[in-house]
């Protein structure tokens, strides 16, 4: 039965208490800037190329210290998490949301050691044990994250992109990019609530925040780049933020902890996929990092990624943008950063969850997925939460989830060819395929 906070007083009370904590966390975590604490400045690529690309990038701890300075006191940040979550065990305990809270809080304290670590060996130990390593199994006794790696580059392997992909020109600049994305945002989420921007301070072509997608001023785009833009950044980071903070009484489901990281590129990459919005080559670029972490925990530095990519047919420019993604908040003879390893993990996690989700008959969690930053294996203490009215209903759904019955069809075919043996099949097809 659904409880409505507001019309218990004892589980008014309980809400009460559970917003007021779940917004002091919002508040705590708030100067916690991941991407922006590790990244490489314009000026050390500008250095790189300008040496002719031949030496190591200049990245050391002084550089993280110097340069990108932490937006915090992190022993004062920490004080400040540990004193909340003494609180939130007092006032909450194991209650539904207690938990989630409490954990939440010792994952931004383990990211402040993280960042505190920055340009040290420890930075990648602790990379590792926030976003997963290489070595980590799907499921237990599964492959594991290196196996599915090699199994895709095979895989990849037999598709001529040449043939398959033509090369899309781009074809729009910033300012075309701005008016068709708002425009089929729009469609998606009601006039204006997501914004789209022309800015000319930031690195990437693009980049999404909580309510809006930015496009670099200079930048150029294809079709296929804005309808990834729409589907991967606006259909589920801005879509799960919006999501998230609407939540009455669960606001801490705005911000996003490394956990909850990898079920949100688990569903953009699912995006992706599944509305045919994704290619070939942007799956080798997925996997290309991959392969880059694994070169760089087995002791390969920079330079040697670098060169890889180039051996690969990367340009220089996209060659260094992968290779940083590698090092960032590392240094460039240092252990790998591991967050690329999320959208691999987090797609089988996603994918399966909702093969078995469909199989037990828990429709209802599809949507739930879209109702904040969450991580799958929390899904079912904010199962809980929503039944006791603590979580509501997502209120913006991609198009492609909001048809659950078209979902749930497709799911139920997914789950029937799991159990067909591929190589028998091929000797029953041997004719079509020779």
């Amino acid at each position: 039965m659904r409880v409505v906070p507001s019309k218990r007083p004892r589980a008014r009370t309980h809400a009460q208490t559970l917003r007021r904590l779940s917004d002091e966390l919002v508040e705590l975590q708030a100067p916690i800037r991941v991407l922006d604490a590790i990244a490489w400045s314009d000026g050390v690529a500008a250095e790189f190329f300008a040496g002719g690309g031949g030496r190591q990038p200049a990245v050391d701890e002084g550089y993280y210290r110097d340069r990108r300075p932490l937006r915090f006191d992190p022993d004062d940040l920490r004080s400040g998490l540990r004193s909340l979550r003494r609180r939130i065990e007092s006032e909450l305990g194991e209650e539904t949301g207690g938990r989630l809270l409490t954990d939440r809080v010792d994952a931004y304290l383990r990211v402040i050691d993280l960042l505190e670590a920055r340009g040290t060996p420890a930075f990648g130990a602790i990379s590792a044990e926030l976003y997963g390593h290489l070595h980590d199994r799907v499921h237990p006794g599964g492959p594991t994250l290196s196996d599915l790696g090699a199994v895709m580059t095979e895989a990849l392997s037999n598709i001529d992109s040449g043939a398959w992909e033509p090369p899309e020109p781009p074809t729009y600049d910033a300012r075309a990019g701005v008016e068709m994305l708002t425009e089929r945002l729009d469609a998606v989420f009601g006039s204006g609530a997501v914004r789209i921007i022309v800015d000319d301070g930031i690195v990437a072509d693009a980049a999404a925040g909580g309510d809006y997608i930015k496009l670099r001023e200079d930048a150029r785009f294809s079709e296929r780049d804005l309808r990834i833009l729409e589907v991967h950044e606006g259909w589920v980071h801005v879509a799960t933020t919006l999501n998230g903070r609407a939540q009455p009484w669960c606001t801490f489901l705005a911000k996003g902890t490394p956990s909850t990281t990898a079920t949100q590129e688990g569903l953009a990459v699912f995006t992706e996929i599944t509305t045919m919005s994704s290619t070939p080559e942007r799956l080798r670029r997925v996997t290309r990092r991959m392969v880059a972490i694994g070169m760089a925990a087995d002791g390969a530095t920079f330079l040697d990624v670098y060169r890889w990519l180039l051996d690969e047919g990367l340009q220089p420019e996209a060659a260094w943008a992968s290779s940083v993604r590698v090092f960032r908040g590392s240094t460039p003879t240092g252990p790998p950063f591991t967050k690329d390893l999320v959208y691999s993990r987090g797609f089988l996690e996603v994918y399966d969850f909702m093969r078995l989700a469909v199989r037990r008959g828990l429709l209802d969690r599809l949507a739930l997925l879209f109702s904040g930053k969450l991580a799958i294996h929390e899904l079912g203490t904010i199962s809980r939460l929503a039944e006791d009215g603590l979580v509501t209903p997502p209120a913006i759904l991609p198009p492609h989830v909001r048809d659950i019955s078209a979902l749930a069809a497709w799911l139920t075919y997914s789950n029937l060819l799991n159990r067909i043996d591929l190589s028998q099949m091929e000797q029953h097809l041997g004719a079509a395929l020779s």
